[in-house]
């Protein structure tokens, strides 16, 4: 039945971008990008100050390159077990990301934070000394850090994917590799999946299953630990317990050029 679902849309994507089928409606499909405004998500330009980072541009909600103010696209819509469907291209060099089980979010300000060490490092002198305010940025802007799990999208030839299958496309980043993703070309677009239900999450890349994991595992325990124990041990125990489990989901910014459509998502 899931597999029936998921060629369904596809075949919409093509003929009819950011639209439901009555049969989608009927299944609970709910449309997330409508192709002409950002009215399901916390638009960063209707916040104070404004953001800089999005827009919508010929059906696709864009991602643009090294904004003043970096910060994730959020659902308005919070959303406990779930199937989340879209479709996503990147420009060549191009780091981004779907996050979703999102426990919190703070502001890294680039005028206050500590420069050159880590960014574990970073995170954790901020979050000691609370420096920052997405509300009264320096005018150096900055960016809003969400914490949840991401569904990695990245171009091959990024040095964060150049570090290993834990950093390239398909995966949970930084804790659970993809099985052999097939991603399309530089520019062409991809089709992406997220199956959430309880902590037992799969992720799909064009048709493929490349993630079967719990988020509750010792696996990602682990990673967790290993990021972010040193620095963020509070941060770490919100990965590893996730003491919220019904929560929006985003699309991330990550400074670089990415387009998005075909966000659709239903309850489970």
């Amino acid at each position: 039945m899931m597999l029936v679902t998921t060629v369904a849309l596809m075949l919409v994507a093509a003929d009819a971008p950011n639209t439901l089928t009555p049969q989608e409606k009927k299944a609970g499909w709910i449309l997330l990008f409508d192709g002409k405004s950002l009215s399901a998500f916390n638009d960063p330009k209707k916040k104070t100050p404004p953001g800089d980072g999005w827009e919508v541009v010929d059906g696709t909600i864009h991602a643009r390159p090294h904004p003043n103010l970096r910060e994730d696209l959020i659902s308005n819509e919070k959303f406990k077990d779930f199937e989340l469907v879209w479709e996503w291209k990147l420009d060549k060099g191009s780091n981004s990301g779907v996050k979703y089980r999102i426990q919190d979010k703070f502001f890294l300000d680039k005028a206050k934070t500590k420069k050159g060490i880590p960014f574990e490092q970073v995170v954790g002198y901020e979050l000691a000394n609370k420096l920052s305010s997405r509300e009264n940025p320096s005018p150096q802007g900055g960016e809003e850090y969400v914490i949840g799990f991401e569904y990695q999208m990245i171009d091959d030839t990024h040095k964060d994917a150049l570090r290993g299958p834990l950093y390239q496309t398909g995966g949970i980043y930084s804790m659970i590799p993809a099985e052999k993703p097939q991603i399309k070309p530089v520019g062409e677009w991809n089709v992406s999946r997220v199956v959430l239900k309880g902590d037992h999450v799969e992720h799909y890349l064009n048709g493929q299953k490349v993630v079967d994991a719990m988020l509750t595992s010792d696996v990602i325990k682990a990673a967790a630990a290993k990021r972010w124990h040193k620095d963020v041990p509070w941060l770490e125990k919100q990965l590893a317990d996730q003491p919220k489990k019904e929560c929006p989901v985003g699309l991330q910014h990550h400074e670089d050029s990415v387009w998005f459509r075909n966000i659709k998502i239903r309850r489970l």
